[in-house]
């Protein structure tokens, strides 16, 4: 038998700023939140952590690299809640400044998980968004820095209001062949396999609340955000923030009241909206 209760979801959310995530959600968020991880054993780990601050949560095993997963989880919040009312999409990687892997390959593989995973979760997750949900979108300020450090005509695709998400396909996987052929700085990319995927996230975000503007009637409100430089694995011990700091953003735009009509379709940083 399915539950009345609200759900909240984050995914990549057993460590760094999805953990702080979580942590935040379950002191605010009026419903059930759902921890998911591509290890079940740190996935389980982390709800452990949570549960000795007697904080409640559910699990459920998200490998958003593998499209059965995907669909299981989907298949698991409709059997139990029908339908999800907040998710936060954080999985992600990075590779080190100091990872020698040929870039080539970095921006394949970043690609992969930050582009093309995230958007087979949203093609999942978002049909089954209830009325008045909220869906954010773990982007980063590098998206606007790679934007700008792209060539004049890139730009002006990235700006367009009218780019579908078959178009911004294409430009990604350009990108990928670019970088393969050592062309990308010719093409008018930057030099960065990790901040060009973030700008799809923050383009994609964009799409989908302008598709969404179309069912405003459901008052679900879509956004990208940047937590900022977080100190985690991934970004390293120099960076500015904590990792409760870090989660602010994305908490504040998570459990949006249900009366809001913005921030929608918008990049947010610092709880302040960017312009693109």
């Amino acid at each position: 038998m399915s539950s009345d209760r609200p759900v909240a979801l984050v995914t990549g959310a057993n460590k760094g700023i999805g953990f702080a995530i979580m942590h935040d959600l379950c002191h605010k968020f009026l419903g059930d939140v759902v921890l998911t991880a591509r290890d079940k054993s740190q996935g389980h780990k982390a709800v452990q952590q949570l549960q000795t601050e007697g904080l409640s949560q559910r699990f459920h095993q998200l490998d958003i690299d593998n499209p059965q997963s995907i669909r299981a989880l989907r298949d698991f919040l409709l059997k139990e809640y029908r339908g999800l009312d907040v998710l936060v999409n954080n999985a992600g990687i990075a590779f080190k400044v100091v990872d020698p892997t040929p870039f080539h390959i970095q921006a394949e593989v970043t690609m992969k998980t930050n582009v093309f995973d995230a958007q087979d979760v949203c093609k999942e997750l978002l049909p089954i968004i209830n009325p008045q949900g909220r869906v954010v979108n773990v982007s980063s300020s590098l998206s606007l820095w790679a934007l700008k450090n792209c060539s004049p005509e890139l730009q002006q695709k990235f700006h367009s209001e009218t780019i579908t998400e078959e178009v911004l396909v294409e430009l990604m996987n350009k990108f990928v062949e670019d970088a393969k052929k050592r062309v990308h700085a010719k093409e008018g990319w930057p030099n960065s396999a990790y901040r060009v995927p973030k700008i799809d996230v923050t383009v994609l975000s964009r799409i989908h609340a302008r598709r969404l503007n179309e069912k405003r009637g459901d008052k679900i409100l879509l956004n990208a955000c940047c937590p900022g430089w977080v100190r985690t694995n991934m970004a390293g011990p120099k960076a500015t923030k904590s990792t409760e700091e870090g989660a602010e953003t994305p908490v504040y735009l998570a459990p949006l009241p249900p009366d809001a009509e913005v921030p929608h379709g918008q990049f947010v940083q610092d709880k302040k909206v960017e312009q693109w």
